[in-house]
């Protein structure tokens, strides 16, 4: 098997990865996330998770690299990490009682051969009617603000949820295990 390399500094995306039981490396990609004019969300993020693969794919030859990437969107526009307490309530008062849709794209390189394969998976969250006191709250208490949507699913956020829907609950979180893991296998990796 070809060595797996994680292209993410993500604590999460790496907490992810390790529940497969596979040994890998992590790299942070150095690439410009700019969103481009009127590039749909999926394509964003399809777009980068690639990018993010290939950025390592000279330094890392054969390899098997995986790039993510993800977005929320709410009320069909793009809302990033807060960065801010003020941000963040922000974003939780505007996406009360509504459903963000997260996206996360998804690419598996196989920097030996230059085979790809890229994808991109919704997962939407529902969330309940949140007034201020209760988001200030929250926020005091989690402090999400290198999370998209402003909370961490995988923590105290998931108090925040009315219900979800998707595919794959990990993709939430920033890694899309049930279909990596499909891609992993056609790329001839035994898991476990």
């Amino acid at each position: 098997m070809l060595p797996l390399l994680l292209a993410s500094s993500s604590v999460y995306r790496r907490q992810l990865l390790e529940r497969l039981h596979l040994e890998f490396s992590c790299s942070s990609p150095d690439i410009d996330e700019s969103h481009r004019p009127g590039e749909a969300a999926t394509d964003l993020v399809k777009r980068l998770a690639q990018e993010k693969a290939q950025a390592l794919a000279t330094r890392h030859d054969a390899h098997l690299i995986i790039g993510s990437d993800q977005v929320a969107v709410l009320d069909g526009r793009i809302i990033g990490k807060p960065h801010t307490f003020e941000n963040a309530r922000a974003q939780l008062l505007a996406a009360s009682g509504s459903r963000v849709t997260f996206l996360t794209g998804l690419a598996l390189l196989n920097s030996q051969t230059g085979h790809c394969q890229v994808d991109c998976i919704p997962f939407t969250v529902h969330m309940r009617h949140l007034d201020a006191p209760r988001i200030e709250r929250y926020l005091r208490t989690e402090q999400p603000y290198d999370c998209a949507g402003s909370f961490k699913a995988e923590g105290l956020g998931v108090s925040l949820f009315q219900s979800t829907e998707g595919p794959d609950a990990t993709s939430l979180v920033g890694l899309p295990l049930i279909r990596l893991v499909d891609m992993l296998l056609t790329e001839g990796v035994q898991i476990p």
